[in-house]
């Protein structure tokens, strides 16, 4: 095993018993200081749950990120990247799980975050097709990176789902690089934040005790969008695997989204019309949910992206083939089910 791999399991194991101490911890104080989210008609919960919970997982990632800088693992541009990326984020996140900020200065952050990872990987577009301006390409990146830490967002409504989608989602990058580059080396990011997530999820699995609020759901959405950066800049994936990763995510929230557009006058307002959160209620099951989501995960996403980086002609019908399905799934049991 090479010095970079074990550095990185020997960090990540380190990781997820520090997210499992400190995520214990926090719950108590969250409780005591009133660091609650409350039932409310958008809520999929009966009582005050404690939530930010997601400070704790992304802190223990960023402390072993940290330490993989100092041995040599990571380069500074990497760090600057996603760990001063990384911990405004987390930290804006926490005040808005403290305080609640409005909409617009969520936005106005996500898209400074956003514009943060293009600029530290030298405003390199995500989309490298010679027929497109470059002006055009990174305009039409930085609505993707903002877009992304949107989604994750939205994809934190019920038990488990955001957490067991970012275990999955790095372990699943830690596959398709290996195979695609063989880099031990280029995967210790994913396998410390996965680790982390792991030691949250324990927590935040179905019945939850302890949500990861907006400074986890933000942090996520933001540590992967400077990872996508990474890896399609540095020629490590491409943005078609990616698609293909981000499968279910990227094909339910914006599925959703678009169908409120045409069904629903106030679209962008606060709602609970996402189909998994229809038929967590039709169900009255979180747990059946997130299974179902993480057996899509595994069964579909994972062998699509591992054909994606071993055939990359198939790229673009690979993530074709795992956007269908929910686009389906979420014009069936979506905004269109909750307006019925």
């Amino acid at each position: 095993m090479s010095d970079a791999m074990t550095w990185g399991i020997a960090l990540g194991m380190t990781g997820f018993a520090a997210t499992v101490a400190g995520t214990f911890a926090f719950r108590a104080l969250a409780l005591r200081k009133g660091i609650v989210a409350n039932p409310n008609y958008r809520s999929l919960h009966q009582r005050p749950m404690p939530q930010g919970g997601g400070l704790v997982f992304s802190l223990a990632f960023l402390a072993s990120l940290t330490v993989l800088l100092w041995a040599g693992f990571i380069d500074g541009r990497s760090m600057q990247a996603i760990g001063l990326g990384g911990l405004v984020a987390t930290a804006f996140g926490f005040a808005d799980d403290v305080v609640h900020a409005n909409a617009a200065t969520k936005l106005l952050v996500q898209a400074g975050l956003a514009a943060w990872a293009l600029y530290c990987f030298g405003w390199t577009p995500l989309l490298d097709w010679p027929w497109v301006p470059t002006a055009l390409a990174l305009a039409v990146s930085w609505l993707v990176l903002v877009w992304l830490m949107n989604a994750y967002n939205f994809m934190d409504g019920v038990d488990g789902m955001a957490a067991s989608g970012a275990v999955f989602i790095c372990s699943a990058a830690t596959i398709v690089i290996l195979l695609a580059t063989g880099d031990r080396g280029a995967v210790l990011p994913f396998v410390l934040l996965a680790l982390c997530c792991a030691g949250f999820l324990l927590f935040n699995w179905p019945p939850a005790s302890i949500f990861m609020g907006d400074s986890g759901s933000l942090f996520l959405g933001y540590s992967f969008s400077a990872l996508i950066t990474k890896t399609i800049t540095e020629g490590e994936l491409s943005l078609w695997t990616w698609l293909v990763i981000f499968g279910y995510f990227a094909g339910d929230t914006t599925t959703t989204t678009l169908t409120r557009i045409c069904i629903t006058r106030n679209w962008y307002g606060a709602h609970r019309s996402h189909a998994y959160q229809n038929l967590a209620r039709i169900w009255g099951s979180h747990r059946k949910i997130t299974l179902a989501v993480v057996l899509y995960h595994l069964v579909w996403l994972l062998p699509l992206a591992v054909v994606s980086v071993l055939r990359p002609a198939a790229a673009p019908l690979a993530a074709v083939f795992a956007l269908a399905p929910v686009v389906l799934w979420t014009l069936r049991y979506g905004p269109r089910l909750s307006s019925s």
